[in-house]
């Protein structure tokens, strides 16, 4: 009892650094020249455009201050601005431009600290959608929680958050995802919020969390979210469009917005003495939440003319420029910024939580789980073998004297685990963004770590594959009959899997867009291919060098050297043998020079993963 006791004990401890959060005359633009702008899953469109200079203004001068122990709720009508602002102070925007004054205990948000001791829950999360619950939540918590904190405490403080979020009934279930069942959307929802409470945040930021929750479930949520400001000393702000009244005196402070303008902020008791001192009392049989939303669409006692809703929404504004603007202001010159905390948080926190090893490892476990499922799916082994024993019999026992067959077959196989591997490839990390991008805005681990697990969670599948297929179609089409052309033929092939690979991957980030991707790794394929010397012969001067850039070249270079030698005959014509080195196609290839090609594919395998690094981290540095 006393173990476990200490074991809470140092889990509360571990981020017991209060956050003092301001923010003052908060304004976001947005460029919406073309189409518009979208942040996560919200667009911004013409209709709002500035007609001066193409720009929409979407917060219009928010200042306000939270200080531990209290929660604020920001509360408007859909499309207000609650997403972008809490977006904002969260350190998450994606383009736009940010202006006014946003600080954490008087500091910017640039510390690495601060961003670790920062819970942010989207909206729409992401999750891996065959990882349970249970296994969703301790790759959270060994990937978050420091060091110093044991892997057994890691473990029943993932137990602790499971019951009390109430997850329990479903802790064995997987999260599912777009086509796959899972957990429901409240669960998701709670899974979400567990995620980010599991390390104890100094500050913690929510989007929406009540959406998808029935009345009940809603209540235990910010029930538990308010005990978590109290009791914790922590900063709470959640965004919500329309909270019962149960809801509503659950908040410390309030926050109106109404299309980027702030209406009120203040106390939650009170928000309609305030109302009612300017003007617009709540009727008795009206939802105070109602009222309040009404209110910010401009809506007053059931009217809805547009010029009168107009009216209404300027005099609000007006209102609160006069009566609140200025006593915020005040308030938070005279507050204190705890200046000495965030330098403590530096230090005591960290750079990360745990080592790079660590994070490998815990990447790589993960990965293999999501994985596993897809990679051993029945319609890709069953693909596979397909083709495998189709072209086995298609090329069936066509020896030397059949060498153009051969030399198609190489050609066919080189084409196809080319093209498969990348296409695949290029998949990868467009599919993945939005969780990166979740993962690194909260430092959980390096992008080292997680690029080099990815590639390794690979491997098993990506070289069982072709493996299987040159292991049948081999002996099945009659390659040369030695252990030794075999193995170098084996090893040539996974050789071409992986460069092939990291052709997919760099395309893939680079673009990071599935459709686009795709049809320029198409374009890309077929380049290559085309120009490796089986379909052409005499290729002009000013494409030619294409072949020298080509992995596929240098790889049927190699199928070709573990097959032949320039002296070996074959029948070229009735009764009549030629060396294979004077074939056309073998010629214009080339024998011999294996360890160039070599060394080049080895150039490239290294190259286009480096690409694709350094577009991540593009990512990461523009999110």
């Amino acid at each position: 009892m006393a173990e476990s006791e200490e074991q809470e004990a140092s889990i509360k401890k571990l981020n017991n650094h209060p956050v003092v959060l301001k923010f003052d005359n908060v304004t976001y633009k947005i460029n919406t020249k073309k189409t518009g702008f979208q942040i996560g899953e919200r667009t911004y469109l013409k209709s709002k455009l500035d007609d001066n200079n193409n720009e929409t203004v979407i917060l219009k001068g928010i200042t306000g201050t939270v200080q531990p122990g209290e929660m604020l709720a920001i509360l408007g009508p859909s499309g207000c601005g609650k997403t972008s602002l809490l977006t904002a102070l969260g350190g998450r925007l994606l383009g736009g431009q940010l202006c006014g004054t946003i600080t954490y205990n008087g500091k910017p948000y640039l510390s690495n600290a601060m961003y670790r001791n920062t819970g942010y829950v989207a909206q729409d999360d992401r999750f891996y959608a065959h990882l349970t619950v249970t296994e969703t939540l301790m790759f959270t918590a060994l990937l978050r929680l420091p060091n110093k904190i044991t892997k057994e405490e890691k473990i029943i403080r993932t137990e602790e958050v499971i019951t009390q979020l109430g997850l329990t009934g479903c802790k064995n279930s997987i999260m599912g995802g777009p086509f796959i069942r899972g957990v429901s959307g409240g669960e998701r929802k709670r899974v979400s919020i567990g995620q980010e409470i599991l390390t104890n945040p100094s500050l913690l930021l929510l989007d929406e969390p009540t959406s998808g929750l029935d009345s009940t479930s809603a209540q235990q949520v910010v029930s538990m979210l308010r005990d978590l400001a109290s009791e914790g000393h922590r900063t709470v702000l959640v965004s919500i469009h329309q909270p019962s009244s149960k809801l509503f005196y659950m908040f410390h402070k309030i926050l109106l917005l109404s299309d980027g303008n702030p209406l009120y902020f203040g106390r939650g008791n009170e928000t309609m003495e305030y109302f009612s001192s300017i003007g617009y009392s709540s009727p008795v049989a009206v939802n105070l939440c109602d009222f309040l939303v009404d209110l910010a669409n401009g809506v007053y006692l059931g009217d809805l003319n547009e010029e009168r809703r107009k009216d209404v929404k300027r005099n609000l504004v007006l209102a609160y420029k006069n009566t609140i603007l200025d006593r915020l202001k005040e308030e938070q010159k005279l507050e204190v910024d705890h200046n000495n905390d965030s330098s403590r948080m530096d230090k005591d926190i960290g750079q990360w939580p745990t080592t790079c090893r660590q994070e490998f490892s815990v990447l790589l476990k993960r990965d293999l789980l999501e994985r596993k499922h897809e990679s051993l799916s029945i319609m890709q082994v069953g693909q596979m073998l397909a083709v495998a024993f189709l072209s086995g019999m298609l090329w069936w026992k066509s020896s030397i004297n059949h060498i153009e067959d051969q030399i198609g077959f190489l050609f066919a196989a080189t084409m196809y685990w080319s093209l498969y591997p990348m296409f695949t490839a290029i998949l990868t990390f467009p599919q993945e963004r939005m969780m990166l991008i979740k993962e690194q805005s909260s430092r959980m681990y390096r992008l080292s770590s997680y690029f080099i697990a990815r590639n390794v969670a690979d491997l098993p599948m990506e070289l069982a594959l072709p493996s299987i297929f040159v292991t049948i179609t081999y002996w099945m089409v009659g390659l040369k009959p030695t252990v030794e052309s075999f193995l170098v033929t084996l090893v040539v092939m996974l050789y071409n899997v992986l460069v092939s690979q990291g052709l997919g991957l760099a395309i893939g980030s680079v673009i990071m867009n599935p459709r686009i991707g795709t049809v320029f790794g198409g374009i890309v394929g077929q380049a290559f291919l085309l120009a490796s010397g089986f379909y052409i012969r005499n290729v002009p001067s000013f494409v030619a060098w294409i072949k020298y850039i080509s992995h596929n070249y240098y790889v049927y270079k190699l199928f070709f050297g573990s097959q032949y030698k320039k002296d070996d005959l074959y029948p070229c014509r009735a009764n009549v043998s030629c060396r294979v080195g004077s074939n056309p196609t073998i010629k214009k290839v080339g024998l011999g020079n294996e360890v160039i090609s070599v060394v080049v594919l080895g150039l490239l395998l290294v190259g286009y993963r480096v690409i694709a690094y350094v577009a991540l981290k593009r990512l990461r540095e523009t999110k």
